[in-house]
């Protein structure tokens, strides 16, 4: 069951950390794609919403992953910037906890992707702190 909310205008996902890394794994990678361009643009909105727009582009995002991980450099840029972003949103919400670039790009290199959890999670309690409504979805 998933947990819709809308946090400065913008709609967000509650989803479940492990549930989503189990996804990506399962689907070979294609559900982190999938997942990576939901939370760009869920930062995107919010920001926006928030009136201090981020400036990043989902579609760029992913497409920094995949094909631009046959140039190699991409996948480190977009792995470290979107965790910046997440870090300026909790900054923005007033959250005294801002998810750390350096451990996220770690998580991703060496931890078999468990970045993932990392940043779900973060954004799970970003979502929950800033939410106006709540939308239980099956």
């Amino acid at each position: 069951m998933a947990e819709e909310r809308t946090v400065a205008g913008a709609a967000v996902k509650i989803r479940h950390p492990w549930g989503a890394w189990l996804l990506a794994l399962v689907t070979l990678g294609i559900y982190g794609l999938v997942w990576w361009y939901k939370i760009n643009r869920e930062l995107r909105d919010y920001s926006a919403g928030m009136g201090e727009p981020l400036g990043n582009d989902p579609a760029l995002s992913l497409l920094a992953l995949f094909p631009g991980g046959i140039i190699i450099v991409p996948p480190f840029v977009t792995n470290w910037t979107t965790p910046s972003r997440l870090a300026r949103a909790q900054t923005m919400s007033g959250s005294t906890y801002t998810v750390n670039p350096v451990i996220s790009l770690l998580l991703w290199l060496f931890v078999f992707s468990t970045h993932i959890v990392y940043l779900q999670y973060a954004l799970n309690s970003l979502w929950r702190a800033a939410s106006d409504e709540v939308v239980v979805v099956a």
